[in-house]
């Protein structure tokens, strides 16, 4: 297999270094949010700001990775770094191997970003790309609202990155200086009951929460009880919930 390829795409972009990743799944999870997805399709850069993260571990009875390995889970068991990416629903999903086999953080959800490298063009591909159930162009607020949504917009797919490193010529995630100035942390989405449904390792930009896979923000939902606020600096502490 050849290396990826590590030469900037742009001299002023900015990818995330595998040491980045290479770190406790939380907190991967939580410094993800507010960078940028870029892929490159044609010549056009697809772009999408990551709203919502989620972190899995090894002995986490919800992940992948403790069902045991398998050839199809390598990546997991990989540097952190790695992109993992399977079929959920019909659909592709994409996540990234973190520090120690087996953890991992999956992209739940995204927001359509624009800048000098990613303009209207860009996100008119996106919309292309994943349309809506009558084939019209999506809005942008719900075009990456969940994970297979995310990657149907982006046109990033299974056979095409699973397994591998990021290649800045076509793939990579990057740091574009935007911090969410708030996180909410709370339960993940779809755990099996008894699978530890209960860990608090799904994470959100508080500024987006209307626009990810479920509002955890939403009417009848009570802070403390099913969510907590956080600032987005880390610490040590808050790196791995309770």
């Amino acid at each position: 297999m050849s290396s990826p390829d590590r030469r900037l795409p742009w001299p002023a972009a900015r990818p995330l270094a595998d040491a980045f990743f290479d770190r406790d799944a939380c907190l991967v999870a939580r410094e993800l949010l507010g960078k940028v997805i870029r892929h490159r399709v044609g010549e056009l850069w697809l772009s999408a700001r990551i709203i919502e993260t989620e972190a899995y571990y090894l002995a986490d009875k919800g992940s992948h990775a403790s069902l045991g390995y398998t050839p199809k889970r390598r990546a997991l068991f990989l540097d952190g770094g790695h992109i993992y990416m399977y079929y959920a629903r019909g659909g592709d999903s994409l996540n990234f191997s973190a520090h120690g086999p087996g953890n991992a953080v999956l992209i739940k959800s995204a927001f359509p970003w624009q800048d000098a490298t990613s303009g209207a063009a860009a996100l008119a591909r996106m919309q292309a790309n994943n349309p809506d159930s009558r084939g019209g162009p999506r809005p942008p607020e719900k075009l990456c609202a969940g994970q297979t949504l995310l990657c149907r917009a982006l046109g990033l797919k299974v056979p095409d990155w699973d397994g591998k490193r990021f290649d800045w010529r076509h793939f990579f995630v990057e740091d574009v200086g935007e911090r969410p100035a708030q996180i909410v942390r709370t339960t993940r989405l779809g755990i099996t009951p008894g699978r530890d449904e209960h860990l608090e390792y799904r994470f959100v930009d508080a500024a987006y929460a209307r626009h990810c896979t479920r509002n955890p923000l939403r009417r009848g939902q009570r802070e403390g009880r099913d969510f907590h606020l956080i600032g987005a600096a880390p610490s040590a502490a808050a790196e791995r919930p309770a």
